[in-house]
């Protein structure tokens, strides 16, 4: 969901991550370089009736990339998304209007969705969250980048995001985080882009194999991610030590310092995934004291990177 700008530098989201300023661009690395090697993604803006007109293939891209995902999520989305999804009642041929998706969103949680361009100031960003709206950049994504990309596209918003705004654990966590973001420092927020990342971005629920699902806007939106993230061993680990297979992610039990310690990458896909055991239990990470945690993992410093660095 996020689409940063801070001062001079462009900081992107995977896949249509949302999250915060720079700290949801990659763990020590820059995007600028591969963001300039092509034409840039640029929302639309709407007419005078507040509606937005999408070409022929723009629609053509989302009715692809739903057919695809209704293929992918069964049995891989959790319950909550694929009711959520099914209030939405998306069209299947066209992309919907805002103006649609938000009497869904009022009516269940009261939110809405806030129209933005692709890129957005973390201080925009945390303050759509707490007033309880959730920013949506008005262009999709182009045909070569229908598996991954890092623009987060209305796509990733919509079909990613908003079938679980509708359950309200996942509404009442926006709205604490956007909150919290407000108040927080350049670098406590650096802390705090990793809590979204790997949550409402790349988050998992079920601390079983057999009932271990998707929650993550960022996987949901992402065929090949949807496919892959649930391919983790049948063990939960309990600790960063313990070894995983090549080319399979690792699956962690949630635990909030050491997601707030643990690096990420945002152009490929993800190595690690954290496991809440419900969606119930974002209300407990709310009530729990995420500042304190937040200034404990500063003092304590990241995790080694499990995945390449840049130029390696």
């Amino acid at each position: 969901m996020e689409r940063l700008q801070t001062n001079n530098s462009i900081h992107k989201v995977v896949n249509a991550k949302s999250v915060t300023s720079q700290a949801l661009s990659d763990d020590g690395s820059s995007h600028a370089d591969s963001a300039h090697k092509k034409q840039p993604y640029v929302s639309h803006q709407p007419d005078s009736h507040g509606h937005i007109h999408y070409s022929a293939d723009e629609n053509a891209m989302w009715q692809a990339l739903l057919e695809r995902q209704a293929k992918q999520i069964p049995n891989r989305a959790c319950s909550a998304y694929l009711e959520g999804l099914e209030k939405l009642n998306l069209p299947s041929t066209h992309i919907p209007q805002l103006q649609d998706i938000d009497e869904v969103l009022q009516a269940t949680t009261g939110w809405q969705t806030a129209a933005v361009p692709a890129l957005i100031s973390f201080g925009k960003f945390f303050k759509l969250l707490a007033n309880k709206r959730f920013p949506v950049a008005t262009f999709i994504r182009r045909f070569e980048d229908m598996d991954y990309i890092e623009e987060p596209d209305i796509f990733h918003e919509i079909v990613g995001h908003c079938p679980l705004l509708t359950h309200p654990a996942f509404a009442a966590f926006n709205e604490t985080y956007g909150k919290l973001g407000l108040d927080a420092s350049k670098e406590e927020r650096w802390f705090l882009a990793r809590l979204y990342w790997f949550t409402i971005e790349f988050g998992l629920v079920g601390s079983r194999p057999d009932n271990r699902r998707i929650y993550g806007g960022g996987i949901l939106s992402s065929p090949s991610e949807t496919v892959y993230a649930l391919n983790g061993s049948d063990t939960l680990h309990q600790s960063k030590h313990q070894q995983q297979p090549q080319n399979q992610p690792e699956h962690r039990a949630f635990d909030l310092l050491d997601v707030l310690r643990t690096p990420y990458r945002i152009d490929h896909i993800q190595p690690i995934y954290y496991v809440i055991v419900d969606l119930d239990t974002l209300f407990d990470i709310v009530n729990s004291d995420i500042m304190g945690a937040v200034k404990q993992a500063m003092a304590l410093g990241l995790f080694e990177p499990t995945y390449a660095l840049k130029n390696s």
